[in-house]
């Protein structure tokens, strides 16, 4: 379990930074080596979801937008400094919990 979840940590921290790298260089008029290594971060963080033992694709990518849903958050809090209100941490919390349902259910 530890493992899933570091996997789907590297995985959320790995798209939006380089999605924010890319966003830097395209709407900040950053220089070009930004884009460049944005698109290579987003090139590994497509392939970080395989390395999960969930069997099902669908699963771990649902699974996944929560988390990512979580970490934008704290991005935005620590990176941007817009500090999350009420409504951020407890929409955050209810995907969390929705992924912990979607990964650890128990199935038959």
């Amino acid at each position: 379990m530890l493992l899933a979840i570091l996997l789907f940590l590297v995985a959320g921290l790995a798209e939006i930074g380089g999605g924010y790298l890319v966003w830097l260089w395209l709407r900040e008029s950053r220089p070009l080596w930004y884009g460049i290594v944005g698109g290579l971060i987003l090139i590994v963080y497509g392939m970080i979801p395989t390395l999960q033992k969930f069997p099902s694709f669908g699963r771990v990518y649902a699974a996944y937008g929560g988390v990512f849903i979580a970490l934008a958050v704290l991005w935005g809090w620590w990176v941007d400094k817009k500090t999350p209100d009420l409504y951020d941490w407890l929409g955050a919390a209810v995907c969390l919990v929705g992924v912990s349902i979607i990964l650890w259910a128990p199935r038959h």
